[in-house]
């Protein structure tokens, strides 16, 4: 087994577990036999996934969310952003995600690097029906179980899935992104209003939380500023922005936003961020953001930020800065600078 990663980043963000994984893999491993030795590698669980049935000391869970590894960091396994190049493994077992293009390269990925079986697992909402169906097309896969709306079945790795296998890519718009991350098919309209918004002077240091590809940094790094630490989660979404963003001044950190720690406090913070857990409005994930803001700012520092315009964040802002500015926006997102940040801490 490789050695586990080191994850610089503290409790994951809470999450309703909608991948009940945990009701079914113990029945699919009743029925098929697993090699009595050899890595297991477990692709992007939900971050609260039961994984119980199978064997711990032998399981590798691979995701590109900091937040999903320093989860399953915590409870003991071992973890890694990506397949490890020089390991075989002796199963594989895929969760499902909800973009179909990032599933199948996570299925490829597993193909490639495994020996025996490949279990895939998702609830319906996540395509397991379409991808058992593309499955059939190209290879022998097993009778479906199905409990808690969701489906596992499985199939012999060692297959030829290359024409399924996706990463970081050159966007026709000329930004590199994949598929996974966040508005990889375009420009998200939030971060673009949010760059017209920023003033033209910029000095010192800036942040961009929930940094994704690297559009905002960009931007911020056209103009005369010290650095921009961008904080992103997703590991893919991060390498990405390593293509996009190739300033000497950008400084890269894969790590929980919300619970991200500079070494030295920032004079601003830009941010979209995040307001999804899965398919679930969350806007507790955007208040979350908004207080980290606060908390690596300097006391005059000051936060440029874009939100859809229906998020309840405005208690949260007027709790963590002394002054709040709406700078209107338009009819579907809002902007805001808020400056010297309250010292509440938590």
């Amino acid at each position: 087994m490789p050695a586990a990663i080191s994850i610089r980043c503290n409790a994951p963000w809470k999450k309703k577990n909608n991948h009940v994984i945990g009701d079914r893999l113990p029945l699919a491993l009743a029925a098929v036999e697993l090699a009595s030795d050899g890595p297991i590698a477990v692709l992007h669980p939900s971050v609260d996934a039961d994984l119980s049935a199978l064997p711990p000391a032998r399981v590798l869970v691979i995701s590109p969310m900091a937040t999903v590894c320093t989860a399953f960091e915590a409870r003991g396994f071992e973890v890694a952003a990506a397949f490890p190049a020089d390991i075989r493994f002796a199963a594989s077992v895929v969760c499902l995600t909800r973009a179909r293009a990032e599933a199948q390269a996570v299925l490829a990925a597993a193909m490639r690097a495994t020996d025996g079986w490949v279990l895939i697992d998702g609830q319906k909402t996540d395509g397991s029906d379409s991808m058992l169906k593309a499955l059939r097309a190209r290879a022998d896969v097993s009778a479906p179980i199905s409990k808690a709306h969701g489906k596992i079945y499985w199939t012999r790795g060692g297959a030829d899935f290359s024409d399924w296998a996706a990463g970081p890519e050159l966007h026709p718009d000329g930004f590199w992104t994949a598929p996974g991350v966040f508005s990889a098919d375009g420009i998200d309209p939030a971060s673009a209003l949010l760059v017209a918004a920023l003033p033209e002077k910029m000095t010192g240091t800036v942040a961009d939380l929930g940094a994704g590809w690297g559009y905002l940094s960009a931007h911020v790094l056209t103009r005369d500023v010290k650095a921009v630490h961008l904080v992103e989660a997703h590991d893919m979404a991060l390498q990405c922005a390593r293509h996009n963003v190739t300033d000497p001044r950008a400084q890269f950190h894969w790590a929980d936003a919300t619970t991200w720690k500079p070494d030295d406090l920032v004079d601003m913070v830009v941010m979209n961020p995040p307001f999804h857990t899965g398919r679930t409005a969350d806007p507790s994930l955007g208040r979350a953001f908004i207080q980290a803001a606060a908390r690596v700012l300097k006391p005059h520092g000051a936060l440029w930020m874009v939100a859809n315009r229906h998020l309840p964040y405005e208690d949260t802002l007027a709790a963590s800065f002394a002054k709040v500015v709406d700078l209107d926006g338009d009819a579907r997102f809002k902007l805001v600078r808020a400056e010297r940040p309250k010292r509440i801490r938590g």
